[in-house]
């Protein structure tokens, strides 16, 4: 590396680190649950912590928890500090994510699927749009997440959707509209759920849940929408991608040489499984794989 490209490289990492800690002081503190949130469901397996600025859930034979924002989004940066359930937790999904929830809804997908004790949590994202799923990536995570709080976060702007690990770009899927491609747009709704996923979450439906292991507990603070309110009031969406939005910005509309090399790094060392890589279940990869590496 010569002395221009070395001096290029701090520059790149300075300009993250700046990016990082402009949301994390805006998100400083994190937010009240019940000031943005609402139980949806499990309301007796929902605990609130440290004065209403974390919530347990946890889920036993008789049910899971969930809850969502009261408030409808049309873009924004998203973000949860979340502990995953300890010792075997093989069939239990933790979720967080954005949902329109209609007929024909896009959702933007972070899903932890427990393992048997001793091996790998496995971290699934997903998009849909226009009703239409069935782009999932797996991930192991280079540290155990059940042990300490990690923060997870979802920019999703006109540009591109991101979804970070701490600091880290694990995931990119880009606006191709223009191409004729789906793209969330539709006013969202922020979601936490824990719940039974033995169905699928683990080698693909073998491991089951041990149920000696239960209640199966799941921590999550530090609260931080950064959004666009829609709420009804008008569902012009479009007004959401204005660049008045810090998150709308130019700075916002693409990822950091930083970011890039880091997100090829995951890609390479901790990426599991890519349905544009999956010909049993697309013979042609979808168009869109072609501009989301």
């Amino acid at each position: 590396m010569d002395r221009i490209e070395y001096i290029f490289s701090i520059f790149e990492f300075v300009s993250l680190m700046l990016l990082m800690f402009t949301a994390n002081a805006r998100a400083r503190g994190g937010q009240e649950f019940d000031k943005n949130y609402v139980i949806t469901w499990g309301h007796d397996h929902v605990l609130k912590l440290n004065q209403g600025k974390g919530v347990q859930l946890s889920m036993d034979h008789s049910s899971g928890a969930g809850f969502e924002s009261k408030d409808h989004y049309g873009s924004g940066f998203f973000q949860m500090r979340i502990k995953l359930p300890q010792r075997d937790s093989a069939g239990v999904v933790t979720a967080f994510y954005l949902t329109s929830k209609d007929n024909t809804h896009d959702e933007v997908d972070f899903e932890f699927l427990g393992n048997r004790e001793g091996k790998q949590i496995t971290i699934q994202t997903n998009v849909f749009a226009n009703g239409q799923g069935g782009r999932e990536q797996k991930n192991v995570l280079w540290f155990d997440p059940t042990t300490s709080f990690h923060t997870y976060r979802i920019l999703w702007n006109p540009h591109h959707i991101v979804f970070y690990v701490d600091k880290i770009p694990i995931r990119i899927f880009k606006n191709t509209k223009r191409r004729g491609m789906n793209y969330p747009s539709k006013p969202m709704q922020v979601v936490a759920s824990l719940w039974n996923g033995e169905a699928w979450a683990t080698d693909g439906g073998k491991s089951k849940i041990n149920w000696a292991f239960a209640p199966f507990k799941a921590q999550i603070q530090g609260f931080s929408h950064q959004g666009c309110k829609v709420n009804g009031q008008s569902n012009n969406v479009k007004v959401c991608g204005s660049a008045r939005h810090w998150w709308n910005t130019r700075k916002y509309s693409r990822l950091s040489a930083y970011e890039q090399k880091a997100l090829e790094n995951v890609r390479a060392k901790y990426m599991n499984y890519d349905y544009c890589s999956d010909r049993t279940r697309y013979n042609v990869p979808p168009t869109e794989c072609r501009w989301n590496k």
